[in-house]
């Protein structure tokens, strides 16, 4: 049997600097890791222009309506989750405007599912429960670029004329011919060989953040480099809600507190602060 793609993978390479990890200090391990940390924040820094070109097309579409909605398996789809359940209490937007999907379904976020990335079929159906439109931005994640799933599915919503995104850690792969604009943050061998949920999804995190926190911040969604939309959904919330009614519109923070606890908004308690709008 012949030797797999998948082993010419950058992804899946030996690294030449750890092959001793199994051996080293607790502190050995930790200075070898963080190493190739630095590694991956280089390479989310050779995918800038990509990174950028990808926000404009986000934005244009939330713009006008549209939605970002994240594909991925395994740690990749996990990333997605995480950062589409962030963005309604950080920006104030809807559940429904950043969705995540992921191979295997929901229980795949907390056991791992990894034999659901192989299937297209899976792909397609569960993307076309979207209802996938040229409003939308879809963006398939996948470390080695390959999983069936995540390719099906940018491929469906291409098919709707969605922008589609890749965001990958290998060049030239199946994921990134299938979209519009490829984000290939390569990132290379891992500590641990194989193990993707390393540098891979260091790099991914890092590119995710940038993608939603780009869009919110060119759709207004962020006042200067404040929070505008932030939900005060508790104690912290609240407290940062303040905070940012008293910074802009010049109140005091116990006024700000009130105003904020009077309106629930941000927005509504600057209003009320600068005597625009009453409780």
């Amino acid at each position: 049997m012949e030797m797999s793609d998948y082993s010419k993978l950058g992804t899946e390479a030996r690294n030449p600097r750890t092959t001793h990890i199994d051996k080293a200090s607790s502190a050995e391990i930790v200075r070898l890791m963080n190493a190739e940390n630095l590694r991956a924040v280089q390479a989310v820094g050779e995918a800038e222009a990509d990174i950028a070109a990808a926000i404009d097309g986000i934005a244009e579409r939330i713009g006008r309506g549209g939605r970002l909605i994240y594909v991925g398996a395994g740690t990749s789809g996990r990333l997605g989750a995480l950062d589409a359940a962030e963005c309604p209490p950080t920006f104030g937007v809807g559940y429904d405007d950043v969705v995540a999907v992921m191979a295997g379904g929901k229980n795949a976020f907390f056991r791992a599912a990894e034999g659901a990335e192989d299937s297209a079929e899976a792909g397609e159906h569960d993307i076309s429960e979207l209802g996938i439109s040229e409003k939308d931005a879809v963006v398939g994640i996948s470390a080695a670029g390959s999983a069936g799933y995540v390719i099906s599915a940018v491929r469906y919503a291409a098919s709707k004329h969605a922008l589609t995104v890749a965001v990958t850690c290998n060049p030239d792969t199946p994921l990134a011919g299938a979209c519009d604009i490829a984000i290939e943050a390569l990132t290379g061998a891992e500590a641990v060989t194989g193990s993707t949920r390393l540098k891979a999804g260091t790099a991914q995190k890092l590119i995710l953040n940038m993608l939603s926190t780009g869009a919110m911040i060119r759709t207004g969604k962020v006042y200067e480099n404040m929070m505008i939309n932030v939900r005060p959904t508790n104690i912290k919330l609240r407290d940062r809600a303040a905070r940012i009614a008293a910074e802009i519109s010049g109140a005091s923070y116990g006024d700000a507190y009130d105003a904020v606890g009077k309106t629930g908004s941000v927005r509504e308690a600057i209003e009320l602060l600068r005597g625009e709008t009453d409780a």
